[in-house]
């Protein structure tokens, strides 16, 4: 899978005025104006972000950060102990939707180019666009740190706050007390402890709102609070 540095074509170890004109350049590349395409210009400005965040070490290298929860949770809450499993040496690179848009649009979770009419559809970076996740950082991590405030409430696995739903690509959850295996099969997954195991994701987020998914909530507090921040 392309890093951001090639999606970029720049050198890792490349100065800030290079990858600031190589973004210039592939960004106008990728511009539809241009001869481009929506989504890859979603995924041009993921790079530079990733880059200029400094949070895309090269690949197969030690990420440090707090990428991955063990041992005590954010909130103090015990959490069971890791299953030791291989770790991922590569970032996953993920595009999402927001589930409430769908309706708004006449979009159907079954149509087959989704998330081309999405990156046509003139939404919001909140509702629409690409990003990387670290190795052993959970897809609900990797959305905080690019600056999402995507639904939680527990992160322990407990609740269903956190849910989205994968369209391609798969992810392991290190903990789910909470969803029966029919969902599961329906790719409801937990985003909280949800950690990509494929190079790249198409998942709906904030799809706590779904009917199934109705008796499986806990109060959303840390929602709504991180809306008022």
């Amino acid at each position: 899978m392309e890093s951001p540095f090639d999606v970029l074509s720049v050198a890792p170890d490349a100065d800030e005025e290079e990858i600031k004109e190589a973004y210039r350049e592939r960004i106008k590349e990728a511009h539809p104006d241009h001869g481009g395409s929506a989504r890859e210009f979603q995924l041009v400005r993921a790079a530079y972000e990733e880059i200029k965040n400094g949070d895309a070490a090269v690949d197969g290298e030690a990420d440090g950060g707090d990428g991955g929860i063990t041992g005590e949770a954010a909130d103090g809450e015990a959490r069971e102990p890791e299953r030791e499993e291989p770790r991922r040496t590569q970032r996953c690179r993920v595009e999402y939707l927001n589930y409430e848009v769908l309706d708004d649009h006449g979009w159907d979770i079954d149509d087959e180019d989704l998330f081309e009419e999405a990156a046509n559809g003139g939404l919001d970076r909140e509702d629409y666009g690409q990003f990387w996740v670290r190795p052993r950082e959970s897809l609900l991590e990797a959305a905080e740190r690019h600056g999402f405030a995507w639904p939680f409430a527990c992160r322990g696995g407990a609740c269903a706050n956190c849910a989205i739903i994968i369209l391609e690509g798969e992810m392991r959850t290190r903990v789910d007390h909470v969803l029966p295996p029919e969902m599961l099969d329906k790719g409801f997954q937990l985003s909280c402890n949800g950690m990509p195991v494929s190079d790249e994701l198409q998942v709906l987020y904030n799809v706590k709102h779904m009917p199934e998914l109705e008796e499986l909530l806990l109060p959303p507090r840390p929602w709504e609070q991180a809306h008022d921040d």
